[in-house]
């Protein structure tokens, strides 16, 4: 008997994480998307978005949530099974998150054709999935976090944080016309200082800054260990994705390479402070 009782201890305990886990992950959802939901840009492109490209960016999403899931899920995941079950039901939050503050705004009308019903939601999906997953790490407590800390953190692992943190930023801000203005004012000296400035705050975000979560050096490794290991990698990947977000939102055009180049390191700018941030979850 005891036995069975403490047997349905743990499943009420185990089934009451998993719940709080949810909470924290609509309140991530809104929270960190809700910034996309309410921007003019983001509505248009759920209409008039080429199709391909929402679909391929809905693709990739699927298995940013699932590696996210495995490193940071609504309860501690130790299964890809589990890992692809966290990673539905923050797609799930998404959806649903996205249905329902997009409704609530007057956004989702039922005179709009389908197409445009679906493209809106689906494409808001996506920064509000990655906000339900990453809002399970940010909102927790600090019993969470050891829990979390017991998994081995790996290098492809902090890379691939970094990477959802640049992504999740660069959705922000890809979209709207205000970068492409800044882009098509700047030089090529404002190029190289913000290009500077960015490694500059990426590094020092992580490593200066006394910020919870930061990564310390010991006394024993050299001072370019960590740039070269971490904050070139991320600033790359922070390009890399800028380059992504804004082919997926037709910003690049029949722009001139110079052109696209200043675009990306504008955007960089951003993403590369977010995947900074990301990186602080570990």
């Amino acid at each position: 008997m005891a036995g069975e009782a403490a047997s349905a201890r743990d499943e009420r305990s185990e089934f009451s994480r998993f719940v709080t886990g949810l909470g924290r992950g609509v309140a991530g959802a809104l929270f960190l998307a809700l910034p996309m939901l309410m921007t003019m840009e983001m509505w248009y492109l759920g209409f008039y978005m080429a199709r391909e490209r929402l679909l391929l960016l809905l693709l990739i999403n699927i298995p940013l949530l699932v590696l996210l899931a495995h490193r940071i899920g609504f309860e501690e995941t130790f299964t890809w099974r589990e890992a692809v079950r966290d990673a539905i039901i923050a797609y799930g939050i998404g959806i649903l998150t996205s249905l329902v503050v997009l409704s609530a705004l007057g956004l989702l009308k039922g005179g709009m054709p389908a197409s445009e019903l679906v493209g809106k939601v689906a494409l808001q999906s996506v920064p509000a999935s990655i906000g339900a997953m990453l809002g399970r790490s940010q909102l927790g407590h600090d019993d969470d976090k050891d829990s979390d800390d017991a998994k081995e953190t790996r290098y492809p692992a902090e890379l691939l944080m970094m990477g959802a943190g640049a992504l999740f930023l660069s959705l922000n801000i890809a979209p709207t016309d205000e970068m492409m203005v800044l882009a098509y004012k700047m030089t090529i000296w404002h190029a190289i200082i913000v290009t500077v400035l960015s490694i500059a705050l990426m590094h020092g975000f992580v490593y200066a800054v006394s910020f919870t979560g930061g990564h310390e050096l010991s006394p024993e490794t050299p001072w370019w260990h960590a740039f070269v290991r971490f904050t070139l990698p991320g600033y790359v990947i922070a390009l890399s994705i800028s380059v992504f977000t804004l082919w997926i939102f037709e910003r690049l055009g029949d722009s001139s390479a110079v052109e696209i180049m200043l675009s990306v390191i504008v955007l960089g700018f951003p993403a590369s402070l977010g995947a900074a941030a990301a990186r602080l979850i570990l």
